[in-house]
């Protein structure tokens, strides 16, 4: 059963957790979640909130609901650059990894760069057909404006076809990812570093 979040490089098994999104007028916040052995859903491990019209370089992420303990965090290395690098730091501010995306081959099907000490993947999403159904939806006038309906994964692999980390979007009124961390011959993904990611798939993208 996954209760507490594994520490940095202890687990030798698949870290799952879930991202849940709720949505305000004013917030978009951020929900990190251990799940158990059913998938279902146990302690917070972390939460972040982030205002709606804000600009999204920096998200910092807590323990707790009154946002007293930090737990860690990401930032843009510049600002308003769609290429940007957003390094990922633990509570004290030091770097844990990083991810950026990839503008150009992002125009057809998103990709992502993500990295941490010991390893390096690329992300993508599973399905080409709908990454060209959001794209064209998103296109379309008056329609463009609702919230894209298509369902969304990500699959982040290493050089050598491991894979690192995968993000699956479940059928809800809100948005809810379930998160999956494998094992590779290089390590495992801290978790922190992924949960940023995971995050930054919906928060930087406008999912």
């Amino acid at each position: 059963m996954t209760q507490q979040p594994p520490q940095p490089g202890t687990s030798a098994t698949p870290v799952r957790f879930k991202v849940r999104q709720r949505l305000t007028l004013m917030v978009n916040r951020y929900e990190i979640h251990g799940v158990d052995d059913a998938g279902v859903e146990t302690q917070l491990w972390a939460l972040a909130e982030q205002k709606r019209l804000a600009f999204k370089e920096q998200v910092t992420f807590y323990a707790d609901a009154e946002k007293t303990r930090p737990v860690f965090g990401f930032k843009a290395r510049s600002l308003m650059d769609l290429g940007a690098t957003y390094d990922v730091t633990d509570a004290d501010g030091r770097p844990i990894g990083w991810f950026k995306k990839e503008f150009a081959r992002s125009l057809a099907r998103s990709t992502w760069l993500l990295g941490s000490p010991t390893i390096q993947a690329t992300g993508t999403e599973r399905n080409a057909k709908v990454a060209v159904l959001r794209r064209v939806w998103e296109f379309i006038p008056i329609v463009g404006e609702i919230p894209v309906p298509f369902l969304f994964h990500f699959d982040f692999v290493t050089e050598d076809g491991q894979n690192v980390m995968s993000s699956v979007k479940r059928p809800s009124l809100k948005d809810v990812y379930e998160i999956t961390v494998s094992p590779t011959s290089s390590g495992v993904l801290e978790w922190r570093v992924a949960a940023a990611m995971a995050v930054a798939l919906d928060a930087l993208q406008s999912r």
